[in-house]
């Protein structure tokens, strides 16, 4: 894309209120009309495009607007929009009136994007009607990608003037370099819900390509963590597989013929269904009744021990055809029933796969399918654990017809609200209702005695009653989750829970008779818009004011002319080091109050854990009435406390039976503390954000020297607040689930050797074995986990102070000790271009929201 420019003449200076807007010139022709797709007019041929002649009974003030000569004479309504650039160069003619560097740009629309969309159920917003003589060029505003190149266009200017200066350019040069590597976390959604239900239809819809995943593949596999990304380097599809480790799998595989060897009444059915399925499905049909030695044997044995070996643990593949890459990666995220061998996936733990054309909803996104069922490797199960904790975002996916009887999501979600809560990041959860346009109308309007339109045709009623049930499920859906426990642990608001109801089928098929929005595909492609769209302002809005506070540094050497300046900086150094002492000892006793707040709940919770522990063990690990369970109580203790079924809902898990007092008694602390959405006057965060040494009263900012210096550190006292902020919900996680953790490594040396007792009477024996060490070790493991927690939370605060201390010290350095005598460069230009930027930027976060 070819960089933006402005175009001369621009004038801020009129006190009408409706700044930019014209009004028609009488002989204007009222037939000019906008183009019908973009709100962007394709008709002008002229060179000097986004230039305006002015009517001769016009002010000759009158002055054009802000232009791109935004070209669209494509067809395809999803093509990308491209920049024609006009002649004159960045910022020239620029008046430096305003205080609102908006003022005077023509923009119709309260939204700088109306006008750009292609989902746009109005056409003509956002358009202004031209004169019949004038040229046809729109003028939208800056969008953030705009903002952000003309930002990085004018550090780039600035470092090429800095090459051609002496002493510090160097530092300041490296400083800005610094700015255009920074990597942001992408936000992880993750994607919740059975083979079956819509998945890979969804995500086919969403990204708006038909076929994009094959049928089946997006949570095909019970085991396989697959993700979906932006591909922003090429036009290809790639997929990244990654396999467990040879030795992992030669062990699984003798668990698995373990599992197939018992031959007796009590064996488990839901291990048996998996031990069948991987075999099959990597050596073929039959290879279930094989031994390990008759295994051997076979050729597929060998090919795939080679395969890992040759692989080195990871393959990846790309392909520019869709179809052939849907037919390369099948055998790594499909499993087939009906044809045995070959199907690789047992072997996989992960599978990214990046998309080309999809920047604009997955730039900073990444779709995780979370299968966490059936599967008894350990490797893939902490996997998808770790990525459970990632999640921003969580959506349920089920068909519209068990939405509400299904207990497999609402299952999982309910054995995770401690890594999606306070040992995660969860801050929404999406309920979409998958194949809304699958009905019968008459069966439909019978149970659920919806009267009869006598007068309407049958796709009609067919309409009415995907919109009647359609309303009736987010209705119940809501309704569930209210009275859920889920509702109780999370700190939630009105927007917490969104349900969707879609067709990804009406989405690519008119004929189904349901318009695009009400497919509703559309809104969930506007979440995955809005949530690109913060990231992007916030990463343009962190650079801008980077920016600003090095131009601030630069701009301090420049003015930096009187020879007693040394002592301003010097009295000036001793008042910041001051409120920097002063500021940390504030943290400091902040820390010691939050400190001593979860010290005292943590005890609580290690004396009701200890008092109920043991009853706790007993209950989980006493034989149940279902078939096989000593089969199951076998592979809980080999993957070390934890056990998934086929059932989502009936998850073991006796690590979390144990810690369950502990969590129960500092949820609300981590709340309070560490609250996922909004404010609570005592958290973490809040305490980063009100930390400063910058006084506003302080006498120097009557200095511009001295105000240049106070902005660059107040710039870099922001940037690492920012940071910290975000270290702190990694952190805090790492606080949270340190519980669970001490209590799993506690517990692992019995897990391990009750996984291996075999014969008669080995059921009796491992149950006991599991109860006695709980008894045994209940005083030392739970306190243990107490000040694991509080030793991390110490380390917390050590992190922040040490962080703001040392790179605040590093701002004083750069900034106050430079000699008086060495001239850099005057960016006063710049740093008013780059203030312009910020004023549109805000503008434009404003009316995002």
């Amino acid at each position: 894309m070819h960089d933006l420019e402005w175009s001369e003449g621009l004038s801020n200076d009129s006190t009408m209120p409706n700044k930019g807007i014209k009004r028609k010139c009488d002989h204007e022709s009222s037939s000019s009309k906008p183009h019908p797709t973009t709100g962007l007019s394709n008709h002008s041929t002229k060179p000097k495009k986004g230039i305006k002649r002015k009517c001769n009974h016009e002010s000759s003030s009158s002055k054009p607007s802000l232009t791109t000569g935004l070209s669209n004479h494509s067809t395809n309504p999803n093509k990308e929009h491209r920049l024609l650039i006009v002649e004159p160069p960045l910022f020239s003619g620029l008046s430096n009136h305003s205080t609102n560097p908006n003022k005077g740009l023509s923009n119709h629309s309260t939204n700088p994007n109306k006008g750009l969309s292609n989902h746009s159920t109005n056409p003509n917003k956002g358009i202004k009607r031209k004169r019949s003589h004038e040229s046809s060029t729109s003028k939208p505003h800056l969008t953030t990608d705009m903002i952000m190149k003309n930002a990085k266009q004018i550090m780039k200017k600035v470092i090429d003037k800095l090459h051609h200066t002496i002493s510090m350019h160097n530092d300041i040069i490296s400083k800005i370099n610094k700015m255009y590597t920074v990597n942001i976390k992408k936000t992880t959604i993750g994607i919740v819900g059975r083979s079956g239900e819509g998945k890979s239809s969804l995500l086919s819809a969403i990204l708006g390509k038909k076929n994009l995943m094959p049928s089946g593949s997006f949570g095909a596999c019970t085991s396989v963590v697959t993700q979906v990304k932006a591909n922003l380097t090429d036009s290809n599809y790639t997929a990244v597989i990654e396999f467990i480790s040879k030795e992992e799998w030669e062990k699984e595989l003798k668990d698995l013929l373990t599992v197939l060897s018992d031959d007796s009444e009590d064996s488990n059915e839901d291990l048996f269904e998996i031990a069948v399925e991987k075999i099959t499905a990597l050596y073929g049909r039959g290879a279930d009744q094989k031994t390990l030695e008759e295994l051997k044997k076979d050729d597929k044995y060998a090919e795939i021990e080679n395969f890992i070996t040759e692989t080195q643990n990871s393959k990846k593949i790309s392909k520019s055809d869709l179809s052939e890459f849907a037919k390369d990666i099948a055998c790594y995220v499909l499993n087939s029933k009906s044809s045995h061998g070959g199907w690789l996936w047992p072997i996989v733990k992960c599978v990214t796969i990046k998309i080309p054309d999809c920047r604009e909803l997955l730039e900073h996104i990444v779709l995780v399918d979370l299968p966490g069922t059936g599967d008894c490797n350990k490797t893939r199960d902490d996997l998808w654990k770790s990525k459970l904790s990632e999640c921003s975002s969580v959506w349920i996916v089920s068909d519209i017809n068990r939405a509400i009887t299904d207990r497999d999501p609402w299952g999982i979600l309910k054995h995770c609200m401690e890594e999606l809560g306070p040992g995660g990041e969860c801050k929404s959860i999406n309920f979409i209702c998958t194949k809304t346009d699958e009905i019968d109308p008459v069966g439909y309007m019978r149970s659920t005695r919806l009267p009869e339109n006598g007068n309407s045709e049958d796709k009609d009623q067919k309409k009415r009653c995907i919109r009647h049930r359609n309303e009736l499920a987010k209705t119940s859906v809501k309704e569930k989750f209210e009275n859920s426990e889920i509702k109780k642990r999370f700190s939630t608001d009105n927007h917490f829970l969104q349900v969707f109801t879609v067709s990804c089928n009406a989405f690519f098929n008119p004929s189904l008779n349901l318009e695009s929005t009400e497919t509703e595909i559309p809104n969930l492609q506007d979440v995955l818009r809005s949530c690109n769209k913060s990231i992007n302002q916030e990463l343009t809005r962190d650079y801008v004011d980077e920016a600003k506070g090095v131009l601030s540094l630069i701009q301090s050497v420049q003015l930096d002319t009187n020879k007693k300046t040394a002592e301003k900086k010097a009295s000036v150094r001793i008042e910041l080091e001051t409120n920097l002492t002063k500021a940390l000892n504030e943290l400091d006793k902040y820390f010691g109050n939050i400190h001593h707040d979860l010290n005292k709940r943590l005890s609580k919770g290690v004396k009701e854990s200890v008092n109920s522990c043991v009853a706790s063990t007993k209950a989980l690990v006493a034989s149940r009435k279902r078939r096989g369970f000593h089969k199951t109580l076998q592979a809980l203790c080999k993957n070390h406390g934890y056990f998934s079924p086929k059932r989502r809902d009936a998850v073991l898990d006796l690590n979390k039976k144990l810690v369950k007092p502990l969590h129960e008694n500092i949820d609300e602390y981590f709340s309070l503390h560490f609250p996922l959405n909004g404010t609570t006057g005592k958290s973490v965060q809040e305490q980063i954000d009100k930390f400063t040494i910058i006084q506003s009263d302080s006498a120097y900012t009557r200095s511009s020297m001295l105000r240049h210096i106070q902005n660059f550190i107040k710039t870099q006292e922001n940037g690492q607040k920012t940071k910290l902020i975000k270290e702190t919900v990694e952190i805090k996680k790492h606080i949270y689930s340190s519980i669970l953790e001490t209590i799993k490594n506690e517990m692992a040396p019995c897990y391990e050797e009750a996984a291996a007792l075999t014969g008669t009477g080995s059921m009796k024996e491992r149950q006991d074995m599991l109860i006695t060490t709980v008894d045994e070790k209940k005083q030392i493991m739970f306190n243990k986990a107490k000040m694991e927690a509080l030793k991390k939370l110490k380390n917390l605060k050590l992190h922040i102070k040490s962080t703001l201390k040392s790179k605040l010290k590093k701002a004083m350095d750069t900034s106050l000790s430079q000699d008086s005598t060495i001239k850099l460069m005057d960016v006063s230009k710049e740093t008013e271009q780059l203030e312009r930027l910020s004023e549109q930027l805000s503008d434009l976060c404003s009316s995002s929201k």
